[in-house]
């Protein structure tokens, strides 16, 4: 093992001499062409996206050739932005602080105290930027400006008025490249500086006019690979001897969180500290059911904004059990935010829930609301529990089994016809408490349309495939039941099962097995 002690961080900054970190470098030069092509641009990411580690490494790349004014807004006060004036003056006393790692010079940082030391005059942002012209024409090198944490300045009309004044500064630059300017300025944080304006002007004409149209498209993809997850557990695996296949434990970690960097590092952060023998499946396993069960940072930010935003949750719910196709239109505000929190990605043109672990916990908060947490099939789950699970094991069959019993109890004679998404509600209230603290579950993406929905169970290291469907007459069904052979085959299983609701008069609720193609389906009808 290495004389260095390395750890997995969740918290702040990864510094890569003290932390396992995927390395990004492919990135960082992207990002810098960007800088090098003189662009202005924004880094928008949801929470905990890495965005301070990836500028906190840009900046390390851009210092030879650049001099970087890198700031923090969180360390500017609200207060700060209440007026022109004291936004300057806390502005000049982030650059006073940052005047030797700038390379401000000393009768610019004399220009800035004087400035700060005012107490009866006027500090205007004209007066900033003249300060700041004088910079750049003494300067031998360009300065680059980078802000992390920009919403900080949310609903303060003065952060927009300093927006303006650098769009001004980067269009007179344009004009005459003798003009004074940053070279670069790169604004960091969760909202699109488009949506500033509309907390700050809720009316509908303002709600897409962005202060900030200089910017340049930021396009980089800042998930991590299974290469780059590879990579960094290829260097825990030099130190720590596990044995561990490590492209397979990557892949299995990407599956779950389509390389939302604080997931993956949490994941390996739990199986190192908390079972570091069980680098395998069943310890990502394990791992993502302790995220799921703990509160943390990153999903009291995300449930918060789900919690106030009813359009939002609307969305969540028709792709969660609707499986509806949300196109992804960048003026749909909605859809938009979902994307900026982080639950929401593009995919192919649609709007899909951005991992497994998120999607879990979504379809977690929905059915736990008390309209659907105390009803009747709810609790038959829970009072089932004991029923299902034999020396451990989930045992899917007897799951099935007593569903129907459970289902017919509850409904019949009062059965209503339903849709897949009632379909899909009712059998995930049913399994959630049988599985729950126990085991995960989370929908298959490739399947999730308005007609068919996979729902992967994995508990204990076993895996189970189960379909949902509506009863459409044989041929559609068969077609279903070939569909499922080829999906279990995709998991490497024997086994797939298949739910079926049929409003059929004449339908008969019992539970079948049948050969398909080689492989074994139990299907349930209700």
């Amino acid at each position: 093992m290495n004389d260095r002690v390395k750890t997995f961080t969740t918290t702040g900054l990864c510094i890569p001499d003290e932390n396992y970190m995927v390395n990004i470098d492919d990135k960082i030069i992207q990002i810098k062409a960007m800088v090098d092509r003189g662009e202005y641009f924004t880094i928008n990411r949801a929470r905990q996206y890495g965005k301070t580690t990836t500028l906190n490494l840009l900046a390390q790349k851009l210092q030879d050739d650049y001099y970087v004014l890198s700031l923090d807004f969180q360390a500017i006060g609200n207060a700060s932005f209440a007026t022109e004036e004291k936004f300057v003056k806390a502005f000049c006393r982030l650059l006073k602080k940052k005047a030797k790692k700038a390379n401000i010079p000393d009768e610019i940082q004399e220009l800035i105290n004087e400035i700060i030391a005012r107490k009866d005059e006027l500090a205007v942002l004209d007066e900033l930027f003249d300060v700041l012209t004088q910079w750049f024409d003494s300067s031998d090198k360009p300065v680059v400006l980078i802000i992390d944490e920009v919403d900080s300045a949310s609903n303060n009309q003065v952060f927009l008025d300093f927006l303006a004044q650098l769009r001004l500064m980067f269009l007179e630059r344009k004009m005459d490249p003798t003009n004074g300017a940053f070279r670069s300025v790169i604004l960091a944080g969760v909202t699109d500086i488009k949506n500033l304006k509309r907390k700050l002007r809720p009316e509908e004409a303002h709600k897409i006019n962005s202060p900030w149209n200089i910017a340049s498209d930021f396009r980089i993809n800042m998930s991590l690979s299974v290469q780059g997850i590879t990579g960094m557990l290829d260097e825990y695996e030099n130190d720590h001897h596990t044995g561990m296949d490590t492209h397979m434990i990557a892949q299995e970690i990407y599956d779950y969180t389509s390389g939302y960097p604080f997931l993956v590092s949490r994941i390996c952060q739990i199986i190192d500290t908390e079972f570091p023998t069980e680098w395998n499946i069943n310890g990502v396993s394990e791992a993502v059911k302790h995220i799921l069960s703990e509160n943390n940072t990153l999903f009291d930010s995300l449930m918060g904004k789900v919690y106030v935003n009813e359009s939002l949750r609307d969305i969540l719910q028709s792709i969660l059990f609707s499986g509806d196709r949300v196109s992804y239109n960048q003026y749909n505000m909605s859809a938009m935010d979902g994307e900026m929190y982080g639950f929401l990605t593009n995919k192919d043109g649609a709007m899909v829930i951005s991992n497994r672990i998120f999607e879990v916990i979504l379809y977690n908060y929905f059915l736990n609301l008390k309209e659907v947490k105390d009803s009747p099939i709810s609790r038959s789950g829970s009072d089932s529990k004991d029923q299902i699970i034999e020396n451990g094991r989930l045992n899917m069959k007897k799951l099935l089994e007593r569903y129907i019993t459970v289902f017919e109890d509850i409904y019949e004679g009062k059965a209503d016809v339903f849709d897949e998404e009632e379909g899909r509600r009712r059998f995930l209230l049913f399994i959630r408490p049988i599985i729950n603290g126990t085991g995960n579950y989370y929908i298959e993406s490739r399947t999730r349309n308005s007609e068919r929905m996979d729902i992967v169970i994995d508990y204990l290291g076993e895996r189970f495939v189960v379909e949902l469907k509506i009863w459409r007459g044989k041929a559609y069904h068969e077609k279903g039941e070939v569909q499922l052979a080829d999906y279990i085959s995709y998991y490497h299983l024997d086994t797939g099962y298949m739910l079926t609701y049929s409003f059929n008069q004449k339908k008969s609720c019992d539970l079948t097995e049948k050969d398909i193609n080689g492989k074994t389906l139990i299907e349930a009808f209700v």
